[in-house]
């Protein structure tokens, strides 16, 4: 335990279908879902996947996912991300809060806060 082979909890995003599956499935739960839009080439996200990873294990009831803005461009414009990271906090298929920029406590803090609530 507590070594790196816990990342899987984070899926990332390879295809506009496996998001729009991942989207719809979401609708039907009360889950949080995290989304992480980061890119390759951004230092500061690289420098919040280790807290990522943490929250991830931290709390099992919330879904993680991680979007490469390169990849998926189009879920990227869709949502006006226009910074790395930006982290989108979706509820039933719903954006409920976002926060941009490499934050680890103010990350935490929404987490603890929508992950509960209606």
């Amino acid at each position: 335990m507590g070594n790196s082979s816990s990342t899987a909890k984070i899926v990332e995003m390879h295809s506009l279908a496996q998001w729009n599956e991942k989207l719809a499935s979401t609708k039907q739960s009360n889950k949080l879902l995290v989304i992480d839009f980061s890119a390759t080439w951004c230092g500061p996200c690289k420098w919040m996947e280790p807290a990522i990873e943490e929250y991830a294990n931290t709390y099992p009831d919330v879904e993680f996912i991680k979007i490469d803005v390169d990849t998926l461009a189009d879920v990227a414009r869709e949502y006006k991300v226009e910074a790395m990271p930006t982290f989108v906090l979706i509820k039933k298929g719903k954006e409920i809060a976002r926060l941009a920029g490499a934050k680890k406590s103010e990350l935490r803090n929404l987490i603890e806060r929508h992950r509960t609530s209606n």
